[in-house]
């Protein structure tokens, strides 16, 4: 049976799973979905519509699933979709989607800090790590592994790559390929993730290969059609440089050069 504190407000339509704690003054509104194991602090909102997998931490005065930022927004059905295993940190919060129908997403494992934001629309994969104050815009997709820096602000409809990582206070305003390192203001690439890799069991003969794509992409004056065109030419067609150049191949506001 979930535990649920006298002062927590819980809807008689929320769906709570078994071993779900909900601490003092918690709020979880109707057509809320908790799985098995979730706990939450004290102090944190969950709005709906949303579906919360198993095993999910929420920390003091996060508010997830509160209606989209949107202007557009006129109050059509929309939710939110979260993973396993995820940890909200203090004041995290999560929006729903703007059209009707349409889906905030976020995966599995995530470890988002206190104050980081994930606005409406966006796909969020497996295993990201938000540091603090880490804010995403509208639309925008993170791919697995991706890790956001503190104060990092990515415009909307931008992408982040898997396995990419964003330096602290970056700006990113076009999408950064998986693998890679983006940092500043504007954000340039300064190289690849090769630690963040090489941490997740990538072999040195992958990594020499990413290396070499990078030095294709970013070293060698060419543009993006002509860099993929000599990586594809050039370059053994393994998984991870199937994901670049599938990411390059399908970038609509350019990538972070």
């Amino acid at each position: 049976m979930p535990q649920i504190h006298p002062t927590a407000l819980v809807d008689p339509k929320a769906q709570l799973g078994s071993g779900v704690h909900v601490g003092p003054y918690c709020i979880i509104g109707p057509d809320v979905t908790l799985g098995d194991g979730c706990w939450l602090q004290h102090h944190v909102t969950i709005a709906g519509p949303a579906w919360i997998g198993r095993n999910n931490r929420f920390f003091a005065y996060g508010s997830i699933a509160q209606q989209t930022q949107d202007l557009k927004y006129q109050g059509e059905p929309t939710h939110v979709e979260i993973g396993d295993e995820n940890c909200f940190r203090e004041f995290v919060s999560v929006h729903r989607a703007t059209a009707p129908g349409a889906c905030t997403r976020i995966g599995s494992r995530g470890n988002f800090l206190a104050y980081s934001h994930i606005a409406h629309d966006c796909i969020v994969g497996n295993d990201v790590i938000f540091s603090n104050n880490g804010t995403l815009g509208g639309h925008v997709q993170v791919g697995d592994h991706a890790i956001i820096g503190g104060l990092s602000a990515v415009h909307q409809f931008c992408r982040i790559g898997q396995h990419a990582i964003l330096g602290g206070c970056t700006k990113i305003v076009q999408d950064v390929p998986p693998f890679m390192i983006a940092d500043g203001n504007p954000a340039e690439i300064r190289g690849i993730n090769k630690v963040g890799m090489e941490r997740r069991g990538f072999s040195a003969e992958t990594v020499r290969e990413i290396k070499e794509a990078y030095r294709i992409l970013y070293r060698m004056n060419l543009n993006v059609k002509a860099a993929a065109e000599q990586i594809r030419e050039t370059l053994r067609p393994i998984p991870e440089i199937c994901q670049l150049m599938e990411f390059l191949g399908t970038t609509e506001r350019g990538i972070v050069r």
